[in-house]
């Protein structure tokens, strides 16, 4: 029996036979509409590890000193590696050399179609990203209390400057880059990917709900202090935003029970926003503002941080970038593949 199975693989006319078949296969696959070659719960699990999920973190960060507490770090995905990824998986079910050769004629056609896959993944709203060739993944990884603290951290990246650090931005932005991938790997670390590279990216508070704050600051005995920008409440608007630019700060300083560090005294408080005048604050009987009026002081719009350069956009301006021109890596893949070669000393 085994030299009749032999005889059977080693025949010329099986194994030609077998080669048509697997050319004719590559022939369908290239005609095959999109997202019909493979079945939807494989497509969907390749393009999830081509956004590195499921990796382990140690192959992301080798050492926790790349990303130490209260950093932010950029990084681009090789999409060689990534792509090699995935070729693996899908050589799992390949055992002989024509397995192999089938899976070289189908992988440009499943390549595509992971592609578009990949784009689905994070998909929000009515908002399809249609048929394109995969753009350069970059992303970054950030390590914060902010993280822990806002689960619900809102990040918006954009192709090019989008005016002032704290102007509105339309969510709808055609400047605006896919997210792909969003997610806490860790209580304190988040994990972002993006549909091409940003010229600037904006990491802002969650906007759901009504915040009360003080801006802290250090003092100069080495303490630290803190204030609150003073509003009109007449018209809500911050007296240091007033135009002309007024003669002083317009703030107060945040005073705290005795023997309570961190505990606001809210009547002293209240004592001094209604010492300036220009709050337009209804002192009663000097014991201080009304409490509408404390809390419309004490409001806090969602904090902002932009990462971007302050030369050529943010409060500057707004000055079009090239992404070319920002979060470039200081060494290039060229010169490192150099290295591994030994071509540079």
């Amino acid at each position: 029996m085994a030299l009749a199975r032999a005889a059977f693989l080693d025949n010329p006319l099986v194994v030609e036979a077998t080669l048509d078949a697997v050319v004719r296969h590559g022939n369908e696959v290239a005609t095959a509409p999109a997202g019909t070659i493979l079945p939807t719960a494989v497509l969907e699990w390749l393009a999830r590890v081509r956004l590195l999920e499921g990796v382990p973190f140690a192959h992301l960060v080798p050492d926790s000193a790349l990303l130490p507490p209260e950093s932010i770090r950029f990084f681009y995905v090789d999409r060689e590696w990534s792509d090699m990824l995935v070729q693996g998986a899908l050589a799992v079910s390949t055992v002989t050399t024509l397995d192999r050769e089938h899976l070289q004629e189908l992988h440009a056609k499943l390549r595509d179609e992971i592609d578009t896959q990949e784009r689905l993944q994070r998909l929000v709203g009515a908002d399809p990203p249609g048929r394109a060739p995969a753009d350069i993944i970059s992303g970054f990884l950030l390590r914060s209390r902010a993280v822990s603290g806002w689960p619900g951290l809102h990040v918006r990246a954009y192709r090019e400057e989008v005016g002032p650090d704290d102007g509105k931005v339309a969510d709808d932005d055609p400047r605006r880059l896919r997210l792909l991938r969003l997610e806490r790997l860790a209580p304190a670390v988040l994990l972002v990917l993006f549909d091409g590279v940003p010229a600037v990216v904006h990491v802002e508070e969650p906007r759901q709900g009504i915040q009360f704050g003080v801006d802290l600051a250090p003092g100069q005995d080495g303490t630290t202090g803190a204030t609150i920008p003073l509003r009109n409440v007449a018209t809500a608007q911050r007296l240091d935003k007033q135009q002309p630019p007024p003669a002083k700060p317009w703030t107060a300083d945040v005073p705290f029970r005795s023997g309570a560090p961190g505990v606001v005294d809210v009547r002293e408080l209240a004592r001094r926003i209604a010492q300036q005048p220009e709050t337009r604050t209804t002192d009663v009987d000097g014991e201080g503002v009304s409490s509408a009026e404390f809390a419309l002081e004490m409001l806090q719009f969602p904090f902002r941080q932009v990462f971007g350069d302050p030369e050529l956009g943010g409060r500057t301006g707004g000055v079009s970038l090239g992404y070319a021109d920002l979060f470039r890596p200081t060494i290039g893949i060229t010169i490192l593949r150099q290295w591994n070669a030994g071509g540079v000393a």
